[in-house]
């Protein structure tokens, strides 16, 4: 993999992230703080009040509203010793009542399982858990599993894998669906990373008095540091002396081979802007992407796949028409897996590329792009070319995509893309107050559109609507309302 670099732009609202490789941008990840929830955060709570009629207690944990605790979500034995194993005979044991298991006043080690919503306060249990970029760490449990989304028969194998480099240590794991793939030296670095997080939590835990906050899920920047860099990162640039001074204290603990290549951005221009990378994530939000050659993309992104069609465009080749076509779609290959990563385009992806006479072209095509997927973190799964010319790929869904986290539908065209025309609304009219004038009386009919809805009533359909007038014996009077759409209309009845 080539090297590369890792920019970090943080400010108190908002944290982005962009990858920098051969001086483009491959990937931006933004995190939002408003956005930021509670889920995954463990404290030590303290009892406030025990329900026994509905088998759940309030526990402070030191936010607005006291969280809610059900009895199904605490361990089968008090929770005083802040991590001790669970005991394997209570698991089949029948669950005690709650008032048999804690009390008022009593301390007690909680995560988030749902964040407070309205006048409720956030949903806990005692059952802890802690994720890691791969494994799923159980420190009251001694269960090793695999994901259940995983193949079964490469499952087992997996688990005697895991089971292996788990040893002595101590608690249980689940192997995640994106560690499928992972080398032995990635998921020891992994549990090692959990159980070093579980040991700092259990020394908090009995340093601090309740309420507190003892481990908060990773920030985007945390999360940057242990699943993006590695060997092949020459630097992080971070333009925050706070965050800075902040992940560096996490590197050396966490990941200290990493440590050394945190660098604190001291330039002038903005860190995105010394990079170009905001000009990037904009045309990242288009449809079009243009080739150098002087071909292009068409992306389109609906709920049930994306669409990535190739044009030649202005490209003409230098000898032949099949010369011109191989080669805008080697060139094309390479900037839809660019393209994927950049947008974090998920799901099933349709691929339609010019239309190839030869064989080996295809062939050499196919092989481009899936050598430029294999640059990608996430996991992809790629086919031959249809009997229909098109390219059929899938990539894992790993959050929301580019456009789902900066957009929102267009208000005018509900996300379509497309508007009626100012003749199609101006004819939806003259049909609703048609229906209107059959069904009531009124003195007049008033209709209030858009400003070029009305202009074209005042001209091209003037005498359709003057037509309407006299056949339903009413006068139809116009309004014009600026802050209406173009699909937009009221018909007032006067």
């Amino acid at each position: 993999m080539a090297q590369h670099d890792i920019l970090i732009n943080w400010s108190p609202q908002e944290t982005r992230v962009a990858l920098i490789e051969q001086g483009a941008v491959q990937e931006v990840l933004l995190e939002r703080t408003l956005e930021r929830g509670l889920v995954g955060n463990i404290y030590l709570g303290r009892v406030q009040r025990v329900l026994p009629g509905m088998q759940s207690a309030f526990i402070d944990v030191g936010l607005e509203r006291t969280a809610f605790l059900h009895v199904a979500d605490l361990l089968p034995q008090i929770n005083a010793r802040y991590g001790g194993a669970r005991p394997s005979e209570a698991e089949a044991a029948p669950v005690p009542p709650i008032e048999r298991q804690i009390f008022g006043g009593q301390s007690l080690l909680v995560q988030v399982l749902k964040d407070p919503i309205g006048t409720k306060g956030a949903r806990l249990t005692a059952q802890i858990s802690i994720a890691g970029r791969l494994l799923v760490f159980l420190p009251q449990d001694n269960h090793v599993g695999v994901s259940q989304k995983i193949p079964t028969a490469q499952r087992e194998a997996l688990r005697q894998r895991l089971l292996a480099l788990v040893g002595e240590g101590g608690g249980g794991f689940i192997l995640r669906t994106n560690a499928e793939d992972a080398s032995d030296e990635e998921l020891a670095d992994d549990i090692a990373y959990l159980r070093k997080t579980w040991a700092r939590i259990r020394e908090r835990a009995v340093q601090e008095a309740p309420p507190a906050l003892l481990y908060q899920d990773l920030s985007l920047a945390q999360r940057v540091l242990r699943d993006m860099a590695g060997a092949q990162t020459r630097s992080i640039q971070v333009d925050s002396r706070e965050q800075f001074a902040a992940l560096h204290a996490f590197a050396q603990e966490f990941t200290p081979q990493v440590a050394d290549r945190l660098v604190l951005y001291r330039g002038e221009r903005p860190l995105f802007d010394q990079y170009r990378v905001d000009e990037e994530i904009e045309r990242a939000l288009g449809r079009r992407v243009d080739l150098k050659s002087g071909g292009y993309l068409v992306i389109d992104q609906t709920e049930a796949l994306t669409t990535i069609d190739v044009n030649t465009g202005g490209f003409v080749g230098v000898r032949n028409f099949d010369d011109t076509v191989f080669r805008t779609n080697l060139e094309a290959a390479q900037a839809i897996a660019r393209q994927l990563r950049l947008r974090n385009l998920g799901g099933i992806v349709i691929i339609d590329f010019i239309d190839m006479v030869r064989d080996d072209h295809r062939e050499a095509v196919l092989a481009e792009l899936r050598k430029q997927l294999a640059r990608d973190r996430v996991k992809t799964v790629i086919g031959g070319f249809s009997p229909l010319g098109l390219v059929e790929m899938t990539r894992k869904r790993t959050r929301e995509s580019l456009a789902q986290m900066l957009t929102e539908p267009c208000p005018a065209c509900d996300g379509r893309g497309r508007v009626r025309t100012t003749g199609t609304v101006c004819y939806d009219i003259l049909r609703e107050i048609l229906r209107e004038a059959r069904a009531f009386n009124p003195r007049e009919f008033r209709i209030i559109a858009a400003p070029q809805v009305i202009e074209r009533f005042l001209d091209e359909e003037s005498t359709h609507l003057a037509g309407l007038s006299d056949f339903i014996g009413k006068p139809i009077s116009l309004q014009s309302e600026s802050s209406m759409t173009q699909e937009q209309y009221d018909i007032v009845l006067l």
